[in-house]
């Protein structure tokens, strides 16, 4: 996961109003921020799986598993990256996010 704009490493509050800036509506913005959260973890997940598959083993012996210290410092990189939905919140507020919003057809009652 590549990310260009920097992450807040504490927690920081946020103004639901400005984040709201960008659609008119907070609830449009949050599903907008929880989906590409929810990408952001499907890529993160597919890249510690790709990874960690180079250590599996062959034969399904319970008797030869072991520790593996490159497994495992894998696996501690990836706990410490940041939250998705930090990161998605952090590309919604710096405009890094390309969404569109769907034209309600309108029918003849409502004209």
């Amino acid at each position: 996961m590549s990310l260009n704009t920097p992450v807040p490493s504490e927690v920081t509050s946020r103004d639901l109003r400005n984040l709201e800036v960008g659609t008119a509506n907070i609830y449009q913005t949050i599903a907008i921020i929880s989906k590409r959260a929810n990408q952001l973890s499907l890529e993160q997940k597919d890249e510690l799986h790709d990874k960690l598959a180079e250590f599996a083993p062959s034969t399904d012996n319970l008797e030869e598993v072991f520790e593996n210290r490159e497994q495992i410092e894998i696996s501690t990189y990836y706990e410490k990256l940041p939250k998705t939905t930090i990161v998605a919140t952090e590309e919604f507020i710096h405009d890094k996010i390309y969404f569109r919003m769907p034209v309600a057809e309108v029918t003849e009652e409502e004209k």
